[in-house]
């Protein structure tokens, strides 16, 4: 033997018996991945109950905006209803529109308040203790948080407003969705993303791109191609792009972690199952999504529940089935991850019946926990929205700084959609079918050792 191979074949063998140098080359269980229509985490299927908390990393910032107290009362709260999976807003910035939220993680490009960005930190840092994992979605077609139109005027476009007569909200929801082609505003979202990916976790010292408390990435909250009419499926070549291409910068910058749309489903893609399929069909968006919202969609009028409820009922369960077909045709998992609906007769205060509302969750929830015992793509749901301790401060219910922040965005009433902590009924609900819905694991996993 050549003595001088001996220290390299002593190096090789002591690299291969250590755990690190075979960690290179096998993926971590504890991050959660798609295995054909299935979720998975530590190699057993992964079934979630979870809930929207867009402003949880607001609490937990050390500036003005936050209540850390707060927010380890709700994280504490919420894991006992066994809500284990938070969708969080991780992307805000100054807006024009004057009902968008204050303050703002990038107030300019590439300026951003780290006190935010802190208490963004915190907050995930405070989940991993407890064992729940994280959505963060990195833009907004919508205007309440800035977004996509914040980014278009920071690219030097014209402002489009909402409330101006003369053009209207299919106005805005088109400029809106000229941010797919914008080059110079998909430019700034990038460096924003990049940004978050590669931060490092002030709390535990973790990269956000190694830490397993972090579900997915996602693109935005409820991107669409624009308004339904003919501009916008002009539009559809350069929103599938968008898809394609962001999905795959996000994982050239972490593999460890999935990435999805956070599109409402065919009411996103114009109304359209083909398109819908069309823009989720790239290898680099992990799992589908699909959110409900009868009232936006005119299913439901709160002021005439017993016309409305019945149609909104058939057509909830309609579009849901409708979904798992299309996750089942593309071999995606899909998580409907928006749900909601208001109190009696439109109601915001606590304390306010919750009739509808109950039996609309409890209809909802029986059905997904159906589908997914019966082995469809569902692998979990996040209802819109936690409210916990925060109530309404002004009569009219509306938001202004300095208010406490509940799950309805800013330019909402609030209390419209949000369950507080005193919804004792609704709560029931909720935490009755979490603890069946994540023991679905334990079902698959008995299903898989009898074949």
């Amino acid at each position: 033997m050549n003595p001088r191979l001996i220290p390299f074949q002593l190096i090789v063998a002591i690299l291969v018996s250590s755990c690190a140098f075979v960690d290179l080359f096998r993926e971590r269980d504890d991050f959660i991945r798609t295995r054909g229509t299935q979720l998975i985490h530590n190699g057993k299927p992964y079934y979630f109950a979870g809930t929207n908390v867009w402003y949880h990393g607001y609490l937990g910032s050390p500036g003005g905006a936050g209540d850390k107290p707060r927010l380890l009362r709700e994280l504490d709260s919420l894991k006992a209803y066994g809500l284990t999976n938070l969708r969080v807003l991780a992307a805000s910035e100054a807006s024009y529109i004057p009902w968008s939220v204050k303050p703002v993680i990038q107030s300019a490009p590439g300026v951003l308040d780290d006190t935010l960005l802190q208490g963004l930190d915190v907050l995930l840092a405070e989940m991993s203790k407890r064992h729940m994992h994280a959505v963060l979605y990195l833009n907004n077609y919508w205007e309440w948080s800035g977004g996509m139109v914040a980014y278009n005027v920071w690219s030097g476009r014209d402002a489009v407003d909402p409330t101006d007569t003369t053009k209207g909200w299919r106005a805005y929801m088109d400029f809106a969705a000229s941010f797919y082609s914008n080059r110079g505003a998909d430019s700034l979202y990038r460096s924003y993303i990049r940004n978050i990916i590669t931060r490092r976790n002030s709390v535990n010292g973790r990269l956000y791109s190694d830490d397993p408390t972090i579900m997915s990435w996602q693109l935005a909250n409820e991107p669409r191609p624009g308004s339904v009419g003919p501009q916008s499926v002009a539009n559809l070549p350069s929103f599938y792009r968008w898809v394609d291409q962001t999905a795959l910068y996000i994982h050239s910058l972490d593999r460890n972690h999935m990435v999805s749309t956070g599109s409402e489903g065919t009411v996103g893609a114009l109304l359209s199952p083909v398109y819908f399929a069309a823009a989720h069909a790239t290898p680099h968006i992990d799992y589908l999504t699909m959110h409900l919202w009868p009232m936006n969609w005119g299913w439901f009028d709160p002021k005439r529940p017993a016309e409305t409820l019945p149609r909104t009922e058939t057509n909830a369960v309609n579009y849901i089935s409708r979904h798992l077909a299309l996750a089942r045709k593309l071999n995606k998992p899909i998580v409907l991850e928006e749900f909601g609906i208001d109190r009696d007769r439109g109601e915001i205060l606590p304390g306010t019946p919750t009739t509808v509302r109950d039996r609309y969750y409890n209809l909802i929830v029986r059905t997904l926990y159906d589908s997914a015992r019966a082995g469809s793509p569902l692998a979990g749901y996040n209802f819109w929205a936690w409210g916990g301790e925060a109530r309404a401060v002004h009569p009219d219910g509306m938001w202004k700084k300095g208010d406490p922040f509940m799950g309805d965005p800013p330019h909402e009433p609030q209390g419209r959609n949000a369950i507080f902590s005193s919804d004792a009924s609704t709560l029931r609900i909720i935490s009755e079918n979490a603890k069946n819905f994540s023991g679905l694991a334990t079902i698959d996993t008995v299903r898989s050792l009898r074949r």
